[in-house]
């Protein structure tokens, strides 16, 4: 598995994160009606539990936020993608329907508050990754949203430059129908789900809905690096 390095103004930031990696070998098929209806019934739970300005309490969210306040960041104009996701099902808005491994990961951060980076392995470069905090010097084309100003925005970088934050993935990296060998990086900020728990949850996706095999983790965490 890729080694995972946090800087020191990721440390100082976040004492508490934890980060779940998990490594697998996947098909990244068109969302089928089976997980549809899974994300259906979960943004149908989370508009009855949380109301708009409840939003960004939940603790996942909440701990994300502080972080970037801590780096420097606005978290109200550059959004954890998991408090995105649930503004836009509160607001009434939906989710859009895309492939397997993108809504299986949409999935798992409605449920937990959790931003979660979904990387197509093999365009990573190197054997490394490194979390630290964004420069105004980094060039990041975010998903969907061209440039992406992720100065003060915890990043994790390979060999080349940045691949994700907890706003939004790279486009060099970033899953398609062709990706066969998924990372994904579960960023803990503030517990809302056991870890186990957590790794339980996205297992079970894959093997329901993304023909998973190989499939492998670590949780790294302050203590553990």
């Amino acid at each position: 598995m890729l080694d995972i390095v946090f800087s020191d103004k990721i440390r100082n930031a976040a004492p508490a994160l934890r980060v779940i990696q998990i490594e697998a070998s996947v098909t990244n098929a068109p969302t089928s009606d089976e997980l549809w209806s899974e994300i259906e019934a979960e943004m149908e739970s989370l508009s009855r539990t949380f109301s708009l300005p409840e939003i960004n309490k939940r603790d996942g969210i909440r701990e994300t936020r502080m972080a970037y306040k801590a780096l420097g960041k606005e978290p109200n104009r550059y959004r954890p993608s998991a408090e995105a996701l649930c503004r836009r099902i509160v607001n009434g808005k939906g989710l859009y329907r895309t492939t397997t491994l993108i809504d299986a990961i949409n999935l798992v951060s409605i449920m937990t508050g959790y931003s979660i980076g979904g990387f197509d392995l093999d365009k990573v470069a190197g054997h490394t990754l490194t979390l630290d905090a964004g420069t105004r010097e980094d060039t990041f084309h975010a998903i969907g949203r061209g440039l992406l100003n992720i100065e003060g925005l915890p990043v994790y970088r390979d060999n080349i430059g940045g691949i994700g934050t907890p706003t939004s993935d790279e486009e060099r990296t970033k899953l398609s129908p062709s990706t066969r060998r998924i990372l994904m990086l579960v960023n803990i900020y503030g517990e809302s789900m056991p870890d186990m728990e957590t790794v339980s949850l996205i297992q079970g996706l894959l093997l329901r809905h993304a023909y998973l095999s190989d499939f492998r983790y670590k949780i790294i965490s302050q203590t553990t690096i």
